[in-house]
């Protein structure tokens, strides 16, 4: 393993701390919680009976939806062997949770209903090619559910954020800020990208008829204040992002 391969790092990462992955991650169970809730909901609404969750880790997700859905088939697929392994010993057998890779995934096309990722496309360096494989294999939805880096930090920050975005320039500021690797590490999240749901919008919505954006934690310090005129893209630091055919 080069000790520059961010992939690698990351398998590293999970393979070490897969037994210890659920609690390490109690920081995002209630936003991304709240983004299961209401895809239950909308699930129900479009009569939607095959869901597949990409990039499931130990599959917390997938028995979330399950108990939220019982009469709708839900499976998920995970690339690191170490997660799926510790999803094993809660239940999900290998028709629940299965080995893949979210740029590949193992499914003919339009065979789901609909596809999630839940907090899973900030560990990954190119989202969009993990997006468009969840489009192709859905027929009727796709929701994401993560991190928006312009509604996180000081007012100045978010700011700063988005100008430099407008402008074109995140990307440069991003690798000088990260000394050239485009990533950041810690110990309570592995290897994960400066990245925002917002990104990937417009394709989603060009794929889609109608989107959904819904915050999931706003900030409630800048609720009926100016900047909450801009919408969640300023004011929450979570979102879920329905896109639907």
């Amino acid at each position: 393993m080069k000790p520059s391969d961010p992939e690698a790092l990351q398998r590293a990462y999970y393979a070490r701390t897969a037994t210890r992955y659920d609690a390490s991650h109690l920081h995002e169970v209630s936003a991304h919680d709240r983004a299961l809730e209401l895809i239950a909901g909308l699930v129900r609404s479009i009569g939607a009976r095959r869901i597949v969750d990409v990039g499931a880790g130990t599959g917390r997700a997938v028995l979330r939806l399950r108990e939220l859905l019982p009469d709708v088939e839900v499976f998920g697929i995970e690339p690191v062997e170490a997660l799926v392994a510790e999803g094993r010993s809660k239940g999900l057998d290998e028709n629940a949770l299965r080995v893949g890779d979210g740029r590949q995934l193992p499914l003919d096309t339009g065979s789901v209903d609909i596809a999630i990722a839940t907090g899973v496309l900030h560990h990954v360096p190119k989202p969009a090619l993990v997006l468009r494989e969840m489009m192709r294999v859905s027929s009727m939805a796709v929701f994401v559910s993560d991190s928006n880096r312009f509604g996180q930090g000081r007012l100045p920050a978010r700011l700063m954020k988005l100008g430099l975005y407008s402008l074109g320039l995140w990307k440069a500021f991003d690798l000088v800020r990260t000394r050239g690797r485009g990533y950041m590490e810690s110990e309570g999240d592995g290897i994960f990208y400066s990245y925002s749901v917002f990104d990937d919008l417009p394709e989603l919505s060009a794929w889609a008829s109608r989107t959904l954006v819904a915050p999931l934690d706003p900030d409630p310090d800048l609720r009926g204040t100016w900047l909450s005129r801009l919408g969640p893209i300023m004011t929450s630091s979570h979102i879920l992002v329905g896109a639907f055919r």
